[in-house]
Order: structure tokens, then sequence, then C-alpha cells
């Protein structure tokens, strides 16, 4: 299989606003390769601007469960400016050697 794309995997992180909330960020875990496959596609109609949403399967080398590296659903995957929701995550054969997940961007049109 050729993983021939470098993704960052991101996950959501807080910090203090120093008003008693709090901020929402994103912090790098590590790269990964990666195979990305698009599978559908759509039209979106809101908040004034033409956006797009493109459904993504990324196949990558598995990580162990637990694994800081194992992609989970609410992270994301970035490729310098694009970014790759995860929805969803599966092994992808028996032995546990690649992982499959299921992602999603919105793209301005």
């Amino acid at each position: 299989m050729r993983l021939n794309r470098a993704l960052q995997l991101e996950a959501p992180s807080r910090a203090p606003d120093g008003a008693g909330g709090y901020l929402r960020g994103w912090s790098v875990l590590g790269t990964l390769w990666a195979r990305i496959e698009a599978r559908s596609g759509r039209d979106l109609d809101g908040m004034g601007a033409a956006l797009s949403l493109v459904r993504l399967r990324i196949t990558l080398r598995a990580a162990p469960p637990g694994s800081t590296m194992r992609p989970a659903p609410e992270q994301r995957f970035r490729e310098g400016a694009r970014v790759y929701a995860i929805r969803a995550v599966r092994e992808l054969d028996p032995d546990g050697r690649y992982l499959v997940c299921e992602a999603e961007e919105e793209v301005a049109r």
C-alpha cells in the first residue's frame, strides 16, 4: 500500500482565556503517512458562503489502542492549509496493520 501524504494529527485542546472561560485550539500530536481517497461530495448552502463537503477515506499504518498516535473521532488531520475532520476510525485488515479514517473536508468555492 502506498502511503504518500504526510498528515499532521491534531487533537482539540483548551486553554484558560483569563476571564474564567476557555479558548479552544488544536495540539499537534505528530505526523503520519497516509493515502487519501475521495469518496463523495456535495454542495452546502449555509451562512452566506458557498461550500462543498468532501467525504474522504484516509488509510494509514495502525498504532496500538491507547496510543496518542492512533487517530480518533473529534480529532483532525492537517495537510498544509487543508483540514480533514475525522468522523470514524476502523481497522482495515484482520491483522490490524492499517486503519481507515472516514473524514470530511469543507471547501469554500
